[in-house]
């Protein structure tokens, strides 16, 4: 029997991205409730410090998973600016000038912006369905906007960072699509530990105010589980089926956080939040219900990363044959075939 892989290309990464969104959905309040009265540098300095906890404890040994290169710090060095410096921080300001809710909806546009880009960077495949989806995705985000305009230009403003964060997280996903390969644990490491580095210098140069020892501890447990674990399960979802797919899937963190906002007391919202709400869970499924398949052929490729040989695409030979998910750099030879596919590392050709 071929691995499940072969059958759903999709099923593992969709599992991965979702678990990735869990933690991150219920992140976003919980940065509200532990980041009141402390800045927002200050904020990002401990998520980024509790994620570099997770990534240093999850590496993994060299023959199970690909070590990162020298020619791998430019681009982790992006990734650290964009998603653990400007995202967090713009995001924190944010929820201090508007409402948990709004907010967390808001922060499902991170699937536009990381679909867009990809399609520009990479040339992921978009076709009809992903493209309404999108579009759905930026009216839902309008909505939402017009909300919050209603209560004021201080609400409208913290939604607008918001949203500045959504733009500087999808500029990170698509950056960490070319690491997706590597060792996921020693890419969370890394890219957390410059990022909580340049967040501490700039609180400092700031004047942020000293948290509470609660308030960095509750900080510092939101960094590790929401930032740390679901960077490590999102490296692995893109790994699985690419980055437009993998920030759709993510979009549903939102909704949850959104869900936590609601139970946590935030009644901000109305109507027009809902219909923004709706068109953006609209669009998320009309992403997912995506199929793809067609006559592809894959060209001669070497290169490294944690693979299976029951995939259908690794049909080099080792004696002995290990069992389960190992690493060492191989030879793909050419081959011409059709199944159900998505721009994993195997599938990156044109349309």
């Amino acid at each position: 029997m071929k691995h499940l892989h072969m059958h759903w290309p999709a099923l593992q990464g969709s599992l991965l991205a979702l678990l990735a969104a869990a933690l991150f959905g219920i992140s976003t309040p919980l940065v509200q409730r532990f980041g009141a009265g402390v800045g927002a540098f200050s904020t990002a300095a401990l998520l980024y410090a509790g994620a570099a906890i997770v990534g240093a404890l999850s590496r993994q040994r060299v023959d199970k998973e690909a070590r990162m290169v020298r020619g791998d710090l430019p681009r982790l060095l992006w990734m650290a600016a964009f998603g653990a410096v400007l995202g967090p921080v713009a995001l924190a300001w944010g929820l201090q000038h508007t409402g948990g809710a709004g907010a967390s909806l808001m922060l499902t546009l991170e699937a536009l912006s990381t679909a867009l880009l990809a399609r520009l960077l990479y040339g992921e495949s978009m076709d009809r369905r992903v493209w309404a989806a999108m579009l759905l995705l930026l009216a839902g985000g309008m909505a939402l906007v017009l909300d919050q305009g209603r209560h004021g230009s201080g609400q409208l403003w913290g939604l607008l960072a918001v949203l500045v964060a959504t733009i500087a997280w999808g500029a990170d996903n698509t950056l960490s699509r070319a690491l997706a390969e590597r060792d996921p644990g020693q890419v969370v490491l890394g890219k957390a530990v410059f990022g909580a580095l340049a967040a501490t210098a700039l609180a400092v140069v700031a004047g942020d105010p000293r948290p509470s020892l609660g308030a960095a501890a509750g900080l510092l447990a939101v960094g590790a589980t929401g930032y740390g674990l679901s960077l490590r399960f999102y490296l692995l979802a893109q790994r699985a089926f690419g980055a437009a797919r993998t920030g759709s899937v993510f979009a549903f963190a939102p909704f949850i956080g959104a869900g936590l906002a609601f139970a946590l007391g935030d009644r901000g919202g109305s109507w027009i939040m809902v219909l923004g709400g709706a068109l953006m869970m609209l669009g998320v499924v009309l992403h997912l219900a995506e199929s793809h398949a067609h006559e592809h052929i894959h060209e001669r490729l070497e290169h490294e990363h944690a693979h299976r040989h029951d995939d259908g695409h690794h049909k080099h030979t080792h004696d002995p044959m290990p069992l389960g998910a190992h690493s060492h750099r191989h030879v793909h030879e050419p081959m011409v075939h059709a199944h159900p596919h998505v721009p994993d590392a195997h599938h990156r050709h044109g349309h």
